[in-house]
C-alpha cells in the first residue's frame, strides 16, 4: 500500500465550500487504497487577521506568543477538514504539531524540523484513518509551539514525506503545476511536465512563487518527488524531481518586493548564462523600450534589472524572447 502527503494552501481551504472540495480530493486518493497524510495551512488570510489582532494589544507582541497565535489558524483548518472527511464517511482524525511528534530548533517564527516522531502517525495510519497535520509549526525542545517562516507548510508536508518515504509528495496550489512563467500574467506561458530539483530550486530563490525554496531544497537532499498540481478537477500538474532534463531555458520569473526600485527578470535553464540568450533578452526589451540597468549571471542563469513598474511585463518579453511566444 503506497503513502501519500498531500498539502493544500490557505487559498485552497479558504471557506466551507473549498474546504469540502479538498475533502472530496482526499476522499478519493484514500479510496483508491493509498494510506494519506495531509498537511493544511491556515484558511485565507487568518495569519494576517491574526497578527492584526495581535498588534491590536501590543504592538511589539513576543515572537513566542505570536507563533502560539499563529499556530491555531493550521490546528483550525485541520480539525475542520476531518470534521468534513467524517460527513464523507472517511475516518479522519487532526493532529497538531506536538501530537504529530514534529521536533524544530531555531529561533521562533523560523525554526527548522529536526526530527519528526514515528509513532503516534504510524498508529493512526494503522487504524486506517487519514492523518491532517497542521502546516507551518512545530514543538522546540523545551515545549514551546514554534513555526517555520514562509512557505512553512509546504516544508513540513516535504518533512514529513521524507520521514515516512512517501510514494509522493502532492503541492496542491493556485496554478495546475510549474510553468515557464507566471500563467497569470503571462497568456503565453506553457506548463512543464517536468522539472528538476535544481532548475526549482533557482526559480523558487528568483521570485516564482509556486514552491518555497526551503521545502525544495529539503526534497532534493531527502530524494522526495514533488508533485505540484491544482485543486481543480482535470489537474495534470508537473514533478518536481531529481532525473529532469531540460530543454536549455527552463523558465523565466522575476523578484517581488516593497520598495524595490530595480527589479531583477530572471532567466533558469541548464545552457545558462550564454550570450545568445542574454542579447535575445536585452535586444527584445530594448525594442520594447524597456531600460536593462544592469546585468548579472551565475551558474544555470541570468538576471537582467529592469525598473519595478515594468517588471511584469520585461519577465513576459524575456520569456518570449527565449522560450518563444
Amino acid at each position: 500500500m503506497s503513502l501519500y502527503v498531500q498539502k493544500f494552501g490557505g487559498s485552497s481551504v479558504a471557506d466551507a465550500e473549498k474546504l469540502l472540495h479538498v475533502a472530496y480530493i482526499i476522499k478519493n486518493t484514500y479510496e483508491k487504497g493509498q494510506r494519506v497524510i495531509v498537511v493544511l495551512s491556515a484558511q485565507g488570510d487568518t495569519t494576517d487577521r491574526l497578527l492584526r489582532a495581535a498588534r491590536e494589544v501590543n504592538e511589539t507582541p513576543s515572537k513566542r506568543e505570536l507563533d502560539a497565535l499563529f499556530a491555531t489558524g493550521e490546528q483550525a483548518s485541520v480539525a475542520l477538514c476531518a470534521m468534513a472527511l467524517q460527513r464523507l464517511g472517511v475516518p479522519a482524525v487532526s493532529l497538531c504539531a506536538w501530537q504529530a511528534g514534529i521536533v524544530t530548533e531555531g529561533a521562533h517564527g523560523e525554526a527548522n524540523v529536526i526530527d519528526i516522531a514515528h509513532e503516534r502517525i504510524e498508529r493512526e495510519l494503522d487504524l486506517g484513518r487519514v492523518v491532517l497535520v497542521a502546516g507551518f509549526q512545530g514543538v522546540d525542545e523545551a515545549g514551546d509551539l514554534t513555526t517555520l517562516g514562509r512557505g512553512g507548510s509546504d516544508l513540513s508536508a516535504v518533512a514529513l514525506a521524507a520521514a515516512f518515504h512517501a510514494d509522493l509528495c502532492q503541492i496542491y496550489t493556485d496554478v495546475d503545476g510549474v510553468y515557464t512563467t507566471d500563467p497569470r500574467i503571462c497568456p503565453t506561458a506553457r506548463r512543464l511536465e517536468r522539472v528538476s530539483f535544481d532548475d526549482m530550486l533557482l526559480l523558487a530563490r528568483c521570485g516564482a512563487q509556486v514552491l518555497h525554496d526551503k521545502s525544495v531544497a529539503l526534497a532534493r537532499k531527502c530524494g522526495v518527488t514533488l508533485e505540484v498540481r491544482s485543486c481543480e478537477e482535470g489537474s495534470v500538474g508537473s514533478v518536481v524531481c531529481t532525473d529532469a532534463t531540460g530543454a536549455g531555458v527552463t523558465g523565466v520569473t522575476r523578484q517581488k518586493g516593497e520598495g524595490l526600485r530595480l527589479v531583477p527578470v530572471t532567466a533558469v535553464g541548464c545552457t545558462l548564462p550564454s550570450l545568445g540568450a542574454i542579447r535575445a533578452a536585452v535586444s527584445a526589451l530594448e525594442r520594447e523600450n524597456i531600460t536593462v540597468c544592469a546585468l548579472t549571471e551565475g551558474e544555470a542563469h541570468f538576471s537582467v534589472y529592469v525598473a519595478s513598474q515594468d517588471a511584469d511585463r520585461a519577465m513576459c518579453i524575456v520569456h518570449d524572447a527565449l522560450l518563444g511566444a
